[in-house]
């Protein structure tokens, strides 16, 4: 069982000094991509996505490998956080956690970045940490979206990596789907079959479904006609800073449906409008910064700071 650990902040186990551990925000960089609502074909959110500065960890996974090595996640996390929401803007946000985090305090400090966005923020952990690291999900994650109007998404849903119960005891407001389910379901009816009946769960549950990795016309208008709500793929954009915007295909209508393609059917319950997030109150201020992320405080504009603008069409 894990172990709830809410102290340990992954300095106290460091061995010297180097490493992920040297990093600051000026060695990190974040992209975003869209994700695309599919009833209306507009932006509905961004994901903040990690690039390294650094060429030893240019790949994201190494980076993140030898953060685990490190006991370092935390405070990467932290990083990630600073310049992601300092580089955004006033849009709704997804952002990645490493399972790992879960286990250290940098998430839980008042004065983290994403208690100060104004706007919707989305935590996405994958079906595999829902797995392994269930009960610190449940309440660590739980109590943060509590105090902070935070949604929970769980990413690669339909991985084979935990069984159902798990991931319907969390909660999500909004579960991904694997890439495997999704990569050339135009072609593949089982694929179709599998979706379609996820979609109809995940609706009845309260969640909204996003499929990743569009990379095609068809992929996109099938997904779209098995009910899926929410879209993200090089198709539409590729990850970018500042957030871009995107290649709607099919103008302001609906596609038809796919060739060959079963209807896909119609008393299929409408999931729940998403909760909306309390906004900072005026008088709230984060604390100073931590030695650890000296300056970071720079790097991002609070949103009581600026007037908060209408979402966009």
């Amino acid at each position: 069982m894990d172990k709830l650990n809410w102290t340990f902040s992954g300095v106290e186990a460091a061995d010297g000094v180097g490493g992920v551990r040297t990093l600051t925000v000026s060695d990190l960089g974040v992209v975003f991509q869209p994700i695309v609502e599919l009833s209306t074909g507009q932006v509905f959110a961004q994901e903040a996505l990690v690039r390294c500065r650094r060429p030893e960890y240019a790949s994201p996974p190494v980076l993140f490998d030898c953060a685990v090595a490190e006991n370092a996640c935390g405070r990467l996390g932290r990083l990630i956080r600073e310049v992601a929401f300092g580089t955004s803007g006033d849009i709704p946000l997804f952002v990645n956690l490493h399972p790992e985090e879960l286990n250290s305090r940098w998430l839980v400090r008042p004065d983290d970045p994403l208690c100060f966005h104004a706007r919707p923020v989305f935590l996405e952990i994958t079906e595999s940490a829902a797995f392994t690291h269930f009960d610190l999900c449940k309440s660590v994650l739980n109590e943060l979206c509590r105090r902070t109007g935070a949604l929970l998404v769980v990413d690669d849903f339909g991985a084979g990596h935990s069984n159902l119960q798990r991931v319907v005891d969390l909660m999500p407001a909004i579960v991904k789907l694997d890439l495997a389910l999704t990569r050339d379901i135009h072609r593949r009816p089982r694929s179709r079959a599998v979706v379609r009946h996820m979609v109809n769960l995940c609706t009845e549950l309260g969640a909204r479904v996003v499929a990743e990795g569009i990379e095609a016309v068809e992929e996109l208008a099938c997904v779209r006609d098995l009910g899926v709500h929410y879209a993200q793929g090089y198709l539409l954009a590729r990850p970018a800073t500042p957030p871009p915007n995107i290649a709607w295909p099919f103008g302001t209508s609906a596609p038809a449906i796919a060739r060959g393609l079963p209807p896909v059917v119609e008393s299929r319950p409408k999931p729940p409008p998403l909760p909306k997030r309390p906004r900072p109150r005026p008088s709230r201020r984060a604390p100073p910064p931590t030695s650890d992320v000296a300056g970071a405080e720079e790097q991002f504009k609070l949103p009581h700071d600026r007037k908060t603008k209408p979402p966009s069409a």
